[in-house]
Formats: C-alpha cells, structure tokens, sequence
C-alpha cells in the first residue's frame, strides 16, 4: 500500500504487545478490589477488562495512525475485545472475556482448516508478499498453525474452566503467546527448505 509507512520495531512491539500486559498488571493490582457502581459491585478482573479495552483501542488506533495500516487480523481481534468486553462488564461475568480468547483461536483454526479443505494457503495470503516460499512449503505451515491454534483454543477453554483466575490472566497473557512463537520459531527448517529467491515461482529444485 503506497501509505503504508515503517516504525520503529521497539515501538510497533510496545504498541501489540503492551495493551495485554498492562491488563495483566492491572489485574495483579486489581485484584482483591471490588467498586459498587448503580448497587452492583465489580470485581478486580471486571475492572480490569474495562480498563483494558480502550487501552487496546487506543494503541491499535495510534499503530494505525504511525504505520498506515492495520491487518485484517488486529481488527478482528479488537472487535472481539470490544464485543465480549463490553458483555463482561454489562453482565458482571468474566467468562465473556475468557471465552474470548478460545473464539479468536477457534477462528483462526477454522479459517486456515477452510482454506486447506479448498487446497489453498490462509498464511500465504496473509504473508506471502514478506516471505516468499513454494506452495507446498505454505501448506505445511498451515497444517502445523491450523493444530496449534486448535491446541490453544482448547487448552484456554481447558484453563479459564478449571483454574483461578490468576493462573488464567497469566496463562493468557504469556504462556500462549510463548507457545505460539515457538511454533513460529520451529517452522525455520520448513522456511529454509522452500524459500525461493526473488522472482522465482518454482518450488526447490525446479
């Protein structure tokens, strides 16, 4: 895009990544406080998740302002935060939010699924023009992303059902991240196998 402009690395990662730990700060500070608002009280995870959604608002409003682009991937995201925060907080039930996460990796799951059932790839699209590589390289990726993100949507249902609230904001906050880049990190063999040098539309070998 010709208005799509670069950002310091340092803060293009403060803006992604700050919104998540800022809720899991005010979590941490939050969480034996309870307001009363209109008769009703709120508990420190309720507060938490209202704090958090404008956070995230503003960072990708300020993202999209600095770099000229948002993904298709970040507005998702931030119409989930937005729709089940706000049930969060309407309702007075923290299992919006957690099932929020759950639904993102389910999404993400069904979308790269649909794309393999049509023999096509969901990350080439999405990375394709950063990362050229052959086609069968692509589907590899896919299949290993599509059952990660499947992994991770049960085990948030798995977590956020059985364990404190505590352990969750910190499973959400950093175990899933740490895994979904480790899964990142371990697909350099398959990227170096089929990388292609620019202008080539074979595949390794050709």
């Amino acid at each position: 895009m010709a208005d799509e402009r670069e950002i310091n690395p340092w803060l293009k990662n403060a803006l992604e990544l700050g919104p998540p730990i800022l809720f899991f700060i005010a979590y941490l500070r939050l969480e034996d406080t309870s307001i009363t608002v209109g008769g009703t009280a709120y508990d420190g995870f309720i507060i938490a998740t209202a704090v958090f959604v404008p956070i995230l608002l503003a960072s990708t409003a300020i993202l999209w302002k600095l770099t000229g682009k948002i993904s298709r991937i970040q507005i998702f995201t931030a119409i989930l935060v937005v729709f089940f925060g706000a049930l969060t907080v309407w309702f007075n039930n923290d299992a919006f939010f957690k099932m929020k996460t759950t639904i993102v990796y389910a999404f993400f799951a069904a979308m790269l699924g649909i794309g393999l059932m049509r023999g096509k790839s969901g990350l080439k699209y999405l990375m394709g023009d950063r990362l050229p590589m052959a086609d069968e390289g692509w589907m590899i990726m896919t299949k290993r992303l599509a059952l990660a993100f499947v992994a991770m949507a049960i085990a948030n249902e798995v977590i956020w059902r059985t364990q404190s609230d505590r352990f969750w904001v910190t499973f959400e906050t950093f175990v899933l991240p740490a895994f979904l880049f480790v899964v990142f990190m371990s697909q350099a063999p398959v990227i170096e196998r089929f990388s292609l040098d620019e202008g080539d539309e074979d595949g390794p070998g050709a």
